[in-house]
């Protein structure tokens, strides 16, 4: 419990926790305990934290919302830092949004909406942060955050804080200058156009109309599981590949949108890693073709 303190000494003792359950941090609502939980309320903390772990040979693993990991049942042996409601702030300035790590794109979208500022609308439906979605470069519906975003801070792999331009993300699909680097994104800075609340509210609830009718938004999930393979759509060939309801355990594959694994009955982590590599091998086997996981496995 000497490393419980340390983290707390650097946290304060209400954001951090031992053996926290991490199914209450994904939205796949799956998977075990993590040794040690802290919820960040600057990037300095994340700074300590990282020194701390290192210097005590304790593993490490940052997210957001948890809207794109898979954690193993059996939890994590480290510490898991959580960049969430602690890293939230959201301001306005003229046509300019900037926001924390751990904002949800939800509660940006709301921001936008009530400033009159347009451009943000495709990521307001989709269940992540904002760290994590520049770490990807989340997209929906046509936009993506290559479009808006003006410059990100982040950490580098010495602890250092530092910013990077728009025309240094090196952004393309569901990458970042970020995804092949130990960097950490701590704010963004967006540039919207200014916009009637009425045609950006009628764009907002036009995309979540879409996603309701076509997404399994009432189960828990990590969103598209599958990257879109060049020249075809995940979804399709799954469904092609007659893969539609499949399911192991308790994790299925969406009757909805097969583009999606579900937890469809109190699914184990086991359960939906299972149906995600069975679900790659049919589609290799009768199409030819290999999917690529968004989910990132942690401890599995």
């Amino acid at each position: 419990m000497d490393f419980l303190a340390d983290i707390q000494a650097i946290t304060g003792k209400n954001n951090a926790v031992a053996d926290e359950p991490m199914a209450k941090h994904t939205t796949f609502r799956v998977g075990g305990a993590a040794k040690y939980a802290a919820f960040v309320s600057t990037a300095s903390e994340i700074e300590s934290l990282i020194k701390l772990c290192n210097d005590n040979n304790v593993q490490y693993y940052i997210i957001g919302n948890g809207s794109n990991v898979l954690i193993s049942d059996k939890g994590y042996d480290g510490l898991i830092i959580i960049i969430g409601r602690n890293m939230s702030e959201i301001s306005v300035e003229g046509e300019t949004i900037r926001a924390g790590a751990g904002a949800l794109l939800s509660a940006i979208g709301s921001k936008a909406l009530n400033a009159g500022l347009a451009g943000f609308e495709f990521a307001c439906g989709i269940p992540g942060t904002l760290g994590g979605a520049c770490f990807m470069n989340a997209g929906a519906y046509g936009g993506e955050m290559k479009d808006i975003v003006e410059a990100v801070s982040y950490i580098d792999e010495n602890g250092i804080i530092k910013s990077f331009k728009r025309d240094e993300l090196n952004f393309s699909y569901r990458r970042s200058v970020f995804t092949d680097k130990e960097y950490i994104v701590t704010d963004v800075l967006f540039k919207l156009e200014n916009k009637s609340q009425s045609e950006i509210r009628e764009k907002m609830d036009e995309l979540m109309g879409k996603r309701k009718s076509k997404q399994p938004l009432e189960y828990p999930s990590a969103g598209s599981t599958f990257k879109r393979p060049e020249g075809y759509f995940a979804a399709a060939l799954i469904e092609e590949c007659g893969l539609k309801g499949a399911s192991v355990g308790g994790a299925e594959v969406s009757e909805k949108h097969s583009g999606f694994i579900i937890n469809k009955n109190n699914a184990t982590c086991e359960d939906v890693k299972n149906l995600i590599a069975y679900v790659k091998k049919e589609v290799y086997k009768q199409k030819g073709v290999e999917l690529h996981c968004e989910v990132k496995f942690i401890g599995t």
